[in-house]
C-alpha cells in the first residue's frame, strides 16, 4: 500500500470515529500543553531570579564594620567603626584581580521638591560605587573626583524618588533638599527593583562621600574617615572564595590584627548567595520537568486506554 492509499485509509477511520478522534486529539493536547506550561513556569522562574541576581551586581563583596564586645557583651555587626576610605583605596591598589572598591555610608531622611515630599534612603558613595553594582545611569552624569573633593552639593536619584517627586518626568536639573540642604540633580538612576529581601533598590539617592560625611550623615571621627561599608567587584572569571581571602588577608594586616584575634570586619560573598539561588532555580526547573512528564505520561495512558476500548 502506497503512503497515499495509507493516508486515505487513515482519513476515513477519523471521519468513521470522530468521538475517538476528538478524545484522542483532546489528550494529546492536553499533554503537550501541559509539559509546554510546566517548562515555560520553570524558565520564567529562572529568569526572574537572574534578573534579582544581576540587580545585585556580579562578582561582588560587600566588606561591613565588625562587632565590639563590651563588658562582656558582645553587640551588633557594624556597632564598631573599622573601615576607611583608606581601606577601600587599598583594596583597589594592592589587589590586581579588583575592578571596583567602593566605600560608602547610609542613612535615611526626608527629601523635598516644591510642596512634595519622601522619606527615602540616602547614601553617600564615589563614582566607583554605580561601577561596582553594575548600576548604570538613565540620564545625566555620574560623580567625578572634582564633586568629592569640593563636596558638592549633586545627587543622583533612584526611579521611584523620580516618580514620587517628579511625576516620572526627567529630574536632571532640578533641586532637590535633602535633609534641609539644596541639592541639584545631575543624574537618574536605571531602575534595577527590588531585591531579594524585598526592599526597593530604586527608593534611594546617591550624594558624594565627603558630602554625606560633612553636611547629611555626619563626620569624621578623628582622622579616620570611616565608611559604613565598602563594595568589592572583582573582575570576571576570578575565583570569589580566594579574593575573599585576599581582601580578608589585606585588612587585617590594616589593621594590625595578631593571629589569635578575630575580624574586626564582616565580609559577605553575594557570590555564594548567587549560587544558592542559581541552584534552587535549578531544582525548581526539574521539579517542573518532572511534573510535565507525569502529565503526558498520564495523557498516554489515558490515550492508550481510549484506543484500547475502540480497538476491542
Amino acid at each position: 500500500m502506497s503512503p497515499l492509499d495509507t493516508g486515505r485509509s487513515a482519513l476515513r477511520s477519523l471521519r468513521a470515529n470522530k468521538l475517538r478522534s476528538a478524545l484522542t486529539a483532546l489528550g494529546i493536547i492536553i499533554g503537550v500543553a501541559a509539559v509546554i506550561t510546566m517548562l515555560a513556569v520553570g524558565e520564567g522562574a529562572k529568569r526572574s531570579v537572574a534578573e534579582q541576581l544581576k540587580s545585585l551586581g556580579s562578582n561582588l563583596m560587600i566588606v561591613m564594620p565588625g562587632a565590639v564586645t563590651s563588658s562582656g557583651v558582645r553587640l551588633g555587626s557594624g556597632s564598631r567603626n573599622t573601615l576607611t576610605e583608606n581601606d577601600a583605596r587599598a583594596i583597589a591598589e594592592e589587589l590586581p584581580n579588583v575592578l571596583a572598591s567602593a566605600p560608602a555610608m547610609r542613612g535615611s531622611g526626608q527629601i523635598v521638591h516644591g510642596n512634595l515630599n519622601w522619606a527615602t534612603q540616602i547614601s553617600g558613595v564615589t563614582p566607583e560605587y554605580l561601577l561596582a553594582r553594575e548600576w548604570p545611569l538613565a540620564r545625566g552624569r555620574n560623580f567625578d573626583e572634582n564633586d568629592l573633593r569640593s563636596g558638592a552639593k549633586v545627587v543622583l536619584v533612584g526611579q521611584t524618588i523620580a516618580d514620587m517627586l517628579f511625576g516620572g518626568t526627567d529630574p536632571t536639573g532640578q533641586i532637590i533638599r535633602v535633609k534641609y540642604v539644596p541639592f541639584t540633580v545631575i543624574g537618574l538612576l536605571e531602575s534595577k527593583g527590588q531585591n531579594f529581601s524585598g526592599q526597593d533598590q530604586d527608593d534611594t539617592v546617591l550624594i558624594p562621600l565627603s558630602t554625606a560625611r560633612g553636611r547629611i550623615l555626619g563626620r569624621a571621627q578623628g582622622r579616620l574617615l570611616t565608611v559604613g561599608h565598602i563594595s568589592v567587584k572583582m573582575r570576571d572569571g576570578v575565583d570569589m572564595n580566594i579574593a575573599e581571602s585576599q581582601v580578608r588577608e589585606l585588612l587585617r594586616q590594616r589593621h594590625r590584627l595578631q593571629p589569635d584575634q578575630d575580624d574586626d570586619f564582616n565580609i559577605r560573598n553575594l557570590s555564594e548567595i548567587v549560587a544558592a539561588e542559581q541552584a534552587a532555580s535549578k531544582v525548581l526547573s526539574s521539579l517542573l520537568a518532572a511534573v510535565a512528564s507525569v502529565s503526558l505520561l498520564v495523557g498516554g495512558i489515558g490515550i492508550m486506554n481510549i484506543m484500547l476500548v475502540s480497538v476491542t
